[in-house]
């Protein structure tokens, strides 16, 4: 499997396309769906699939555009669907923690509320794709609508218990590093250790 890091906008947002052979995923496709697609006709990649880990307009902007060309249905956690602002008949709405088998890939749901909602990771192989719930150094900010701060917490403790080799891709390479592992962030996130350390003296 590859991945590939696609920075695009002014939020220094992350898109990430997902291969495997000539088989793609597109993860939080947004603003600018004419490079993209450039990129996989370069490629001679077949778009196989496309998911949101949120539904901020950062994250989905423009998108509509390539499921209505695509004829896909992006997929979305039910919550965060209006907030995605997408028409619902371009969208796979799902609760849950399960595994979605999309081609050649399974795609497995780890629902991660707490910056939005419907907030989720997306773990393929040992790849945890995580949007806006945690970035290297940081998590993602809990003071929006449908934000909550406990929800956060608890998510990153979730994600704290994945295997400590866990490879991370965020929603945004703020300080223009958006990748980590599990096990660096157990030890030098300030916010992912303040949810242990709660965790350890309830």
């Amino acid at each position: 499997m590859e991945i590939n890091v696609i920075n695009l906008g002014p939020m220094d947002n992350c898109t990430y396309l997902v291969t495997q052979g000539t088989d793609a995923l597109l993860i939080d496709p947004a603003w600018d769906m004419n490079f993209l697609e450039h990129i996989l006709t370069e490629k001679k990649l077949t778009l196989r699939g496309v998911l949101f880990t949120h539904g901020h307009f950062d994250h989905v902007k423009f998108a509509q555009n390539l499921l209505e060309k695509t004829g896909l249905k992006g997929y979305i956690e039910a919550s965060d669907a209006e907030l995605s602002g997408i028409n619902p008949q371009f969208l796979h709405t799902y609760t849950g923690e399960q595994t979605f088998k999309i081609a050649s890939f399974d795609v497995h749901i780890i629902p991660t509320p707490g910056h939005t909602a419907g907030g989720v990771c997306l773990q393929i192989g040992s790849a945890l794709f995580t949007g806006d719930t945690l970035f290297p150094g940081a998590c993602g900010r809990v003071d929006l609508p449908t934000s909550n701060p406990r929800a956060m917490r608890a998510s990153l403790v979730k994600l704290a218990h994945l295997p400590e080799d866990t490879q991370i891709f965020a929603g945004h390479s703020y300080g223009g590093k958006c990748s980590s592992t599990i096990g660096y962030e157990r030890i030098k996130n300030p916010f992912m250790r303040n949810a242990l350390r709660e965790e350890e003296n309830v």
